[in-house]
């Protein structure tokens, strides 16, 4: 481990870790050896000082009393949550000699499984990767957010590029489409307010009436699913009303003709009624997005979580090149700037260490299902060891009632690296206390600027808390791994990460260095995509024998009346949450209260509903039981359960993922979280 001196009275420069598109630059004041306050880097120009409510209550969660001090070695039950503290030698040789066991007969039976707890480079998947390659582990499909939207890019643009973020204050009209921006992207917001106030028109595209969304000048209230159909639709008006870039679709774009045929079919009327709006506010959207120079989107990822999620995001990155909006910089599309970012992950990950090996992958988002999966020859064979970091699968993973069948196997042996006693650390052999950000090395990007951030350690760890990649040195080291990158330390694997492109003494200087990227990437093509055009059709689908054009796909579960679930349920973070990261924070979780579903004054006065109630939501997999909230927030028809709150914090023991399905998505094998039916019924009234 790097031997870092710790200063007693310092500002240390560092970032946030969350996935979040913002990526903030953070200053933590250490006074005594203690962190007393967590605030935005003035000096970084996408941070501006500036943080969310939920970092900057960091202090907080890393001092909590809750916080994991030692190891843990389960004492009773599988989702009891009893445990005995251990020490460390004791843990490390006793998880080595049982994944020894396991890996003796059928490596590929030792799963890892991780996501963004942290988004960094170092403490991600760094020295994870290696044991696991070396170990010749399955592999993980790490799907479980984004990846339809990424696939949906990549096809079209040629990667998960777009505008800069900070351009969106010159824009005269952006859509914000899928995001409620004020809560998930604060500092977009900020420069949509600022584009705002100088005369731009804000349109969200939201099935929710989000907090962005009151904001806005515009709501479209679309079904969920239903946004490729509003996509071909404007595509439509922009034909017929010749509100084209005909040059720039000459030039630097692929398939216009197919495409056209296509959107043709898809009338005012017809995408009116898929999508649940009036045809005259499809009509007024078209025509300002064809109409207004300087036009931007702001895509996110909710509008991907359903089965057509990544050909929604295909129709929607058509649209900027069908008006030459990317010419300017004010003008175009984000939904992801991660491809900017060329991690060196050669050495970081050392797939070389697999050798000759090529071990199963199998896909996070049907975790459920694999866990229960007895093994066969052509499967493989049955999960018998489990290593979780980073994440919260019991709470974030679809249908978590299969999740936690998985878990709670005798014969399933489980170690969870956490700073908390999660749900799913309740289901560990042992559990792992892990450093926060303030304990550790790290260095990353952003998927929503094109920065590259160093995280110092600000404090000592807290408790004998160690960083994810100490964990799997130590565990390297007791397996018998002796290869000499089982010993870099986490400043050598920050550099390691960046590899030659990043100014390393830059980065411990000032702590970000900015990438050197085109203010406007696409004003004159050159799409990275194979044909460096635009691909409204792309050969690479069609020779997989998929449709080579974006197209409307329905949702798996689309409610009809008479229907037994006759409400369609979308499931966006509460506020205060990050996914189910700080729901165990005091002061936030009083913000938020208890587990909530919004559901609309029409739908709520049908089935006796009324604010405060105790309602449960189900379907055929499984209830949650949550407060009710009859809003506006909630058009008829769909009811939004807030999450993602702990199992054990809902108020039946499950939450909103008790009732989603381990479906996938068209592209990019990911869940479908909002594409689900279900009904809603009051169980006591207030």
């Amino acid at each position: 481990m790097t031997n870092t001196v710790f200063e007693k009275n310092a500002v240390v420069r560092g970032l946030c870790p969350h996935d979040c598109p913002d990526t903030c630059a953070l200053l933590t004041t250490v006074e005594n050896g203690r962190a007393v306050k967590v605030q935005g880097n003035p000096d970084h120009k996408h941070t501006q000082g500036v943080l969310c409510t939920k970092v900057s209550r960091y202090t907080e969660r890393t001092y909590s009393p809750e916080r994991l001090m030692f190891p843990l070695k389960r004492s009773g039950p599988k989702g009891s949550g009893q445990f005995v503290r251990v020490t460390w030698e004791e843990a490390i040789a006793d998880i080595a000699a049982k994944l020894k066991v396991v890996a003796a007969d059928q490596a590929e039976a030792i799963l890892p499984y991780s996501y963004a707890g942290t988004m960094g480079w170092v403490q991600g998947e760094a020295m994870a990767s290696r044991f696991f390659h070396k170990l010749g582990a399955s592999l993980l499909d790490r799907t479980i957010c984004a990846s339809a939207g990424g696939e949906g890019l990549v096809y079209t643009l040629g990667g998960k590029f777009g505008m800069q973020t900070e351009f969106f204050s010159e824009s005269n009209l952006i859509v914000i489409w899928g995001s409620n921006s004020i809560s998930s992207n604060v500092h977009f917001w900020r420069r949509a307010q600022e584009a705002k106030r100088q005369g731009a028109k804000l349109i969200c595209i939201d099935p929710r009436h989000s907090e962005t969304a009151e904001k806005c000048h515009v709501h479209l209230p679309i079904k969920p699913g239903t946004d490729a159909a509003l996509a071909l639709a404007i595509m439509r008006e922009l034909v017929v009303n010749n509100w084209l870039d005909a040059d720039y679709i000459e030039q630097y774009t692929l398939g216009w003709d197919a495409l056209r045929e296509r959107a043709m079919t898809w009338t005012l009327e017809r995408a009116a009624e898929v999508c649940g709006i009036e045809a005259e506010q499809i009509r007024a959207l078209a025509k300002d997005w064809g109409t207004t120079p300087k036009a931007a989107i702001r895509l996110n990822y909710g509008m991907q979580r359903v089965k057509g999620g990544a050909n929604a995001v295909r129709a929607i990155a058509c649209l900027p090149a069908l008006t030459g909006a990317w010419r300017d910089r004010a003008g175009g599309l984000l939904l992801s700037s991660s491809s900017n970012f060329k991690v060196n992950k050669q050495d970081l990950h050392r797939p070389d260490l697999l050798g000759a090996r090529r071990p199963r992958m199998l896909n996070m988002s049907t975790i459920g299902n694999d866990l229960n999966n007895p093994g066969n020859a052509t499967w493989g064979p049955q999960v018998k060891a489990l290593l979780v970091y980073n994440s919260n699968p019991l709470a974030v993973a679809p249908q978590s009632s299969m999740v936690a069948k998985g878990f709670a196997r005798e014969d399933l042996f489980t170690v969870v690296m956490e700073h908390f006693q999660t749900d799913t650390a309740d289901y560990a052999d042992y559990v792992l206390p892990a450093t926060t950000q303030m304990e550790h090395w790290d260095v990353q990007g952003s998927y929503g600027h094109t920065d590259v951030l160093l995280n110092r350690p600000a404090i000592e760890p807290v408790g004998e808390a160690k960083s994810n990649s100490e964990i799997f040195r130590l565990l390297a080291k007791a397996m018998g791994f002796n290869e000499p990158c089982f010993s870099e330390d986490d400043l050598s694997l920050c550099r390691t990460a960046v590899g030659s492109e990043i100014d390393f003494e830059a980065l411990l200087a000032h702590g970000f260095v900015a990438l050197n990227v085109p203010d406007a990437p696409f004003a004159q093509g050159a799409f990275p995509t194979p044909s460096g055009r635009c691909e409204f059709v792309s050969e690479r689908l069609a020779a997989q024998g998929l449709d080579p054009l974006p197209n409307h796909i329905p949702n798996y579960e689309v409610p009809a009346a008479g229907d037994r679930y006759p409400l369609a349920m979308i499931s966006p973070p509460a506020r205060n949450f990050l996914n189910s990261t700080f729901v165990n924070v005091e002061s936030l979780r009083a913000i938020e209260k208890e587990p909530l579903v919004e559901i609309s004054l029409i739908d709520a006065a049908a089935r006796g509903i009324s604010t405060g109630d105790t309602v449960k939501v189900f379907n055929d997999r499984g209830e949650y039981h949550c407060k009710a909230d009859v809003s506006v927030r909630a058009r008829p028809g769909v009811v939004n359960g807030l999450g993602i709150w702990w199992r054990k914090m809902g108020l039946n023991g499950t939450n909103v993922n008790e009732v989603t399905s381990q479906l996938l998505t068209d592209l990019g094998r990911a869940p479908v979280f909002y594409d689900c039916q279900v009904e809603v019924a009051l169980l006591q009234k207030a």
